[in-house]
């Protein structure tokens, strides 16, 4: 046990001082102060490269300094504050273009002009979340409005008729889900009913569809995660139904992990851990060189996405939080076992030293194989958000483990 307390004690100083350096580099080289909004494509030193904005990026930084406004204290900023709140006004002004109230752009020009809209949901999700969270820091109920609004569109969507998202449904499309979608989904459900009874409720039955959609991607007999399956469950052919994608196994994981929890299912609980934590992580680490692989084929052949070897940022920290979880929730050894390797792998190879924040891309070796901060898919999200909720659970870890513990 004493080993075990040095441990965690050990990673809470880290995760916390890592946090306050990534996130000063983001509140130092992002905002823009001119138009709103924050700019994501950063090259190594924090120098804007490209002032293109991503909505899915701003609607996850503005929630993501919400969120450490709300929940830390160093962190309850005037600054960030203010900041989260202009990135709101942006995304108000100039995020939904087709038609309004409905579609987000995905990237929009430094002045809010819209580029390109996706056929997907991601924008409207991290829309939603944006919202949401503004309302709980603010009190005003047009982002509480504005949220529930496009909620019901994601539903509705998700559910019953896709043909807003503008998805063409040739004779040959296969009919197919990926994890992406009800994974989403289930977490805008947690984002709802976090301390709100009445949305908790209101959303309790879309989380059990999530659940059961979730749970359809466990295939090959319990064995493995598919990324992709059909609307039924079932197994996909080719290599779309072959793809494994460990980051979102893991992703995936933490959130039914926290579903688990909430429905007070022990027996859920076990499963999802051995199959959305262990399995995905037994099959999608490198054991010549060690991190994640981006992808993996279920047969063993060779993917075609050109960088499933390369070593990705987010799904190692999804899976620094998913094993933390894990072990918050069950006192395994084997989760925090597996958090100590992935932690130990993540800082060593990712963090640049020398101008804060993470790198995002590396080879299969392990070196950097771009130095850019940020980009069209890496904002200020999933590094600060697996740091903070690492903190989180950490600190009531040692709290409830080391009687007269004081973070």
């Amino acid at each position: 046990m004493e080993k075990d307390l040095e441990t965690l004690k050990t990673w809470k100083e880290h995760v916390q001082q890592e946090l306050d350096r990534v996130m000063a580099f983001w509140m130092k080289h992002s905002h823009d102060r001119e138009h709103g909004g924050f700019f994501t494509c950063l090259d190594q030193e924090g120098r804007v490269y490209d002032d293109l904005k991503y909505v899915w990026l701003q609607g996850r930084q503005v929630w993501m300094y919400c969120y450490l406004y709300r929940k830390f204290e160093r962190f309850h900023l005037p600054e960030l504050l203010d900041a989260a709140k202009a990135g709101g006004d942006f995304l108000l002004r100039h995020a939904q273009v087709a038609p309004p109230g409905k579609k987000c752009a995905f990237v929009l020009t430094r002045d809010g002009r819209p580029v390109k809209v996706q056929r997907t949901i991601f924008s409207e999700c991290f829309y939603t979340m944006a919202m949401n969270e503004l309302w709980r820091i603010t009190g005003e109920s047009q982002y509480q409005n504005l949220a529930v609004s496009m909620m019901e569109q994601l539903v509705y969507w998700v559910q019953k008729d896709p043909t807003g998202l503008g998805q063409p449904q040739y004779l040959g499309t296969p009919d197919a889900e990926p994890l992406a979608v009800p994974m989403m989904m289930l977490c805008l459900v947690e984002q709802f009913g976090e301390s709100d009874e009445q949305m908790a409720a209101k959303y309790a039955e879309l989380g059990d569809w999530c659940a059961s959609r979730i749970l359809n991607h466990v295939q090959r007999n319990g064995t493995a995660v598919l990324e992709n399956v059909t609307e039924e469950g079932c197994e996909l052919a080719g290599c779309l139904g072959r793809h494994q994608n460990p980051g979102h196994a893991l992703e995936a994981g933490w959130f039914m992990l926290r579903y688990a929890t909430r429905k007070g299912d022990p027996k859920l609980l076990d499963h999802v851990i051995d199959k959305f934590l262990l399995k995905p992580f037994l099959s999608g680490w490198d054991p010549d060189h060690e991190g994640l692989f981006y992808f993996k084929d279920v047969d063993g052949f060779c993917p075609t996405q050109l960088e499933w070897s390369m070593k990705l940022w987010w799904p190692h920290t999804e899976a620094m939080v998913a094993f933390l979880m894990g072990y918050c929730e069950t006192g395994k050894q084997i989760l925090l076992r597996h958090f100590c390797q992935i932690a130990k792998y993540t800082f060593h190879k990712f963090r640049d030293r020398a101008h804060g924040e993470w790198f995002g891309y590396l080879n299969r070796e392990g070196k950097v194989a771009l130095t850019i901060k940020g980009g069209p898919f890496k904002g200020c999200f999933h590094v600060p958000r697996c740091l903070a909720m690492c903190e989180e659970m950490l600190d009531a870890l040692l709290s409830r483990l080391a009687p007269g513990y004081k973070s």
